[in-house]
């Protein structure tokens, strides 16, 4: 043990030679390397004792506080800058109390925008809701307008335009001509004159509606206060009014009903073409096939809420049109309601059919018909507006020819 802790102390004792090359530097040289061999020896010692790792672990929680802190000093003396900027280089706390002078002066000033609240670009234009329309406006009606198209230009039903326009079109949507005026509604509803003769409550129960629901309208610009009793509303006659949500039934500009051989003078009202009655024939088979050679439509399609009781074929000018199924002709010529040239078949099982617009006319009065025989050519006579075949099938009343037709 002895010679151990002599060769230690060789180990640490200063060469004479060293100490001759430092001379003038006296401890200066010497201590600092005492200091290291017993820091090293004392370092190895707690590394063979196994506590090396746990030494690293607290000397790198101990560095990360020390960082933490320094941080939180330097946030801090900046914050404080920022709030109150000096003119000098230095700022002096205040209060009694304050003895230490803080020197922010190498701080750089950051120059960070001040927003208040969120920023607004300038509108140039100023979006304002549309207003309901409450006046009549006025249509002039283009080539190829339809009801059904000039209805939902203006987000109506279709039977609106009709109503609104019954002096122009008559109830009739192949009356549609391009350049008429129309009246379009500024909601759906029926255009009426007021006529008196009756009490002003009962009028406007005619259209389902109220007098109230009149009176009170504003398109109709009507002060309720020159009224008086509304059921007996003091309004002059010859006025005409907005009737909103109103409905009428329409005034029929078709074809009568229940046309047969045995009575086809209830068709003489619909023009030169009745016919006289006829005994026999062909009777139909029940089924019926396309009147025309296209299965297609070219206008308007079944529909009775717009007074349309038949389906519009396309087709050209001249091309045929054929009977639907067997019988005998019982019109056959001009129509006077807006058919033009016409044929009407009874098919002897309590059906007729009806063929109209025709540019020529195949088939005579009383004539006996086979199904799919040529009877006429498509064409645009009466209330067109093109060449094309009006079809209707009725049974007692008028029934849709779709329900009765093959597929297409």
């Amino acid at each position: 043990m002895m010679k151990t802790m002599q060769n230690d102390f060789k180990e640490d004792a200063p060469n004479p030679a060293e100490a001759g090359n430092h001379k003038g530097q006296g401890k200066s040289t010497d201590t600092p390397l005492r200091q290291r061999g017993f820091l090293t020896r004392w370092m190895d010692n707690l590394v063979g004792m196994g506590l090396g790792e746990s030494l690293m672990r607290i000397g790198a929680n101990l560095f990360s506080i020390m960082a933490i802190v320094i941080v939180i000093v330097l946030v801090q003396a900046f914050n404080r800058q920022t709030r109150n900027p000096l003119s000098g280089n230095t700022a002096q706390a205040s209060g009694p109390a304050a003895t230490a002078v803080v020197d922010i002066g190498s701080v750089p000033a950051l120059d960070i925008p001040i927003v208040d609240g969120i920023p607004r670009s300038a509108q140039i234009h100023t979006n304002i809701p549309s207003r309901p329309r409450q006046e009549i406006s006025i249509y002039s009606v283009q080539e190829g307008d339809t009801v059904f198209g000039i209805a939902e230009k203006f987000g109506l039903e279709p039977q609106t335009i009709l109503w609104g326009n019954y002096n122009i079109l008559q109830d009739n949507p192949h009356s549609l001509r391009p350049g008429q005026e129309l009246n379009i509604l500024p909601v759906d509803g029926v255009y009426w004159e007021w006529l008196g003769g009756l009490t002003f409550g009962s009028w406007a129960e005619f259209y389902g509606v109220t007098a109230a629901d009149i009176i009170e309208y504003p398109g109709n610009y009507i002060d309720p206060n020159t009224i008086g009793d509304y059921n007996n509303a003091n309004i002059k006659t010859g006025t005409w009014l907005i009737i909103p949500n109103g409905k009428r039934e329409f005034v029929s500009w078709s074809a009568p009903l229940g046309v047969t051989r045995e009575n086809p003078a209830s068709a003489r009202v619909m023009g030169a073409g009745a016919c006289d009655p006829v005994s026999g024939g062909a009777v139909g088979y029940g089924t019926y096939v396309y009147p025309t050679n296209k299965r297609y439509l070219s206008g308007f399609d079944f529909s009775p809420e717009t007074n349309h009781f038949g389906v519009d074929f396309a087709g050209n000018e001249g091309e045929g049109v054929y009977a639907a199924d067997a019988g005998v002709v019982v019109y056959s010529g001009w129509n006077d309601y807006g058919y033009g040239n016409m044929i009407m078949i009874d098919h002897g099982n309590g059906f007729q059919s009806l063929y109209a617009h025709l540019s020529a006319v195949y088939r005579g009065c009383g004539q006996s018909v086979g199904q799919g025989e040529g009877i006429g050519a498509i064409g645009s006579t009466g209330r067109s507006s093109g060449a094309h075949l009006h079809f209707e099938l009725m049974a007692g009343s008028k029934v849709n020819p779709w329900s009765y037709l093959p597929p297409p």
